[in-house]
């Protein structure tokens, strides 16, 4: 028992001669005052920043890729949107009335629609309106689909399909 403490004992002195052996006798006095400088410049630069924004001269904003939280959420979405093309091309889906389908088994089906301009527009599947695309045209139950893409995380679809029917006529507008 007493040779495994004195094992450990000659192993402690060992390793504390060796510490004091490759250790400086004295520090190095001018690494401090040079990392102190810094530290004191950086400090001071900070200092100066703080009055400077205090006395309203100076703000700078780095946003990264986040949104700018000092710019209006409404202006945004205005500078945001692009301008919409002339025609039922610059039309939303809900802008336009179906106003009537025509079966054609050779060239395939065409949809009539009014647009909000109270002119007349013929598409066909695969054509585009406003933010859409035209999927399918239904003849027998009097319908048009198209297909929105949605900017929503939250749904599971990265899109929303939009169904239009032919609204019938009434007895009085006949």
């Amino acid at each position: 028992m007493r040779r495994h403490k004195l094992g450990w004992l000659w192993a402690t002195a060992a390793l504390t001669l060796l510490a004091a052996a490759t250790a400086p006798a004295f520090p190095n006095v001018q690494e401090k005052t040079d990392t102190q400088a810094d530290s004191r410049q950086t400090v001071e630069a900070i200092l100066e920043q703080q009055e400077q924004l205090l006395r309203g001269q100076r703000f700078i904003y780095d946003p990264g890729d986040r949104r700018d939280p000092f710019l209006s959420l409404y202006e945004v979405v205005k500078q945001g949107e692009s301008p919409r093309p002339p025609g039922i091309e610059g039309m939303a889906v809900e802008e336009i009335d179906l106003t009537g389908i025509v079966a054609d088994s050779g060239s395939g089906n065409v949809a009539y629609f009014t647009g909000s301009d109270n002119k007349g527009y013929f598409l066909r599947v695969g054509q585009r309106v406003y933010k859409a695309t035209m999927i399918a045209i239904d003849p027998v139950r009097g319908s048009v689909t198209f297909r929105q893409q949605v900017d929503d995380p939250r749904q599971i679809k990265p899109y929303r399909d939009v169904v239009r029917k032919l609204e019938p006529l009434d007895e009085e507008n006949r």
